[in-house]
């Protein structure tokens, strides 16, 4: 079997095992079903950025330069939701987008890999969030009206809990004897005061499963730069944005947008 187009992130259909589905071009997989087989994925050279354009290289986040500086999905307060001012009226590059995006309820939550994380989600991306980020588990701290609101609970907490995940680890499955939620309590005794009226309430923690066959003890990492790059091993499995193969571990999301020709050997 070949499939050739654009490389767009994995959805996730949240159960007893998390179930992966790859969209490239037209073609929609079902990738549960391929691990244990050989696949052979190469870059054919160009990439469509967001705007639809096919260009030479990304600039960031798969972005080209020009998208990058001017399109309200990739300004900063994407990375840093305490940049955000759609809350005040303030534009910074298309308030209309920046209302609907930020004056919406996001949540605040904890996630478990190797340790605990703290990370800000519209509630609509919950719990698919967790499942992109490949936490073994998570649990709600807040639900709040705005992402402003997240970003400053987020920021405030910085001093407890690390805010970005270590995917090394994650992949490599290292455990830790932090308690969840023990942790959530002790998140919402340090919080600004301003912030515990929006404390969620009757949270539970999540769990999730992922479908890796064979666990990896050295996390070699593939990335696509020029046409002809490729990858080619057998499919051990699935976790986060990750395909972990024999010939090492391909970031879906990180090539978002490339070109490429997946065959199933």
């Amino acid at each position: 079997m070949r499939f050739e187009g654009p490389l767009r992130k994995m959805s996730t259909i949240y159960g007893e095992n998390i179930r992966y589905s790859l969209r490239i071009g037209e073609d929609l997989l079902f990738m549960n079903r391929l691990i244990g087989s050989q696949i052979r994925m190469s870059f054919k050279g160009n990439h469509t950025c967001f705007c639809g354009q096919l260009v030479p290289e990304v600039y960031r986040q798969n972005f080209c330069r020009d998208c990058f500086f001017t399109k309200p999905e990739a300004s900063p307060t994407i990375m840093k939701p305490e940049l955000s001012k759609a809350h005040l009226g303030i534009e910074e590059r298309d308030l209309e987008f920046e209302k609907r995006l930020q004056l919406q309820p996001h949540y605040v939550y904890l996630a478990k890999t190797d340790r605990i994380k703290v990370g800000v989600t519209r509630n609509t991306q919950m719990p698919y969030r967790w499942m992109d980020q490949g936490a073994k588990s998570a649990a709600i701290l807040l639900e709040v009206p705005n992402r402003y609101l997240a970003g400053e609970a987020e920021v405030a907490l910085k001093d407890h809990f690390v805010d970005k995940t270590s995917w090394q680890a994650m992949l490599k499955d290292l455990p830790t004897d932090e308690d969840l939620m023990e942790a959530i309590q002790r998140a919402a005794d340090v919080l600004p005061e301003n912030l515990k009226q929006y404390l969620y309430q009757d949270s539970k923690e999540w769990h999730f499963n992922y479908p890796v066959q064979h666990q990896i003890e050295k996390v070699k990492s593939i990335s696509f730069k020029t046409e002809g790059d490729a990858l080619e091993g057998e499919l051990w499995g699935i976790r986060g944005q990750y395909l972990i193969t024999s010939a090492g571990v391909f970031n879906v999301r990180s090539h978002t947008g490339h070109m490429v020709e997946l065959e199933v050997l």
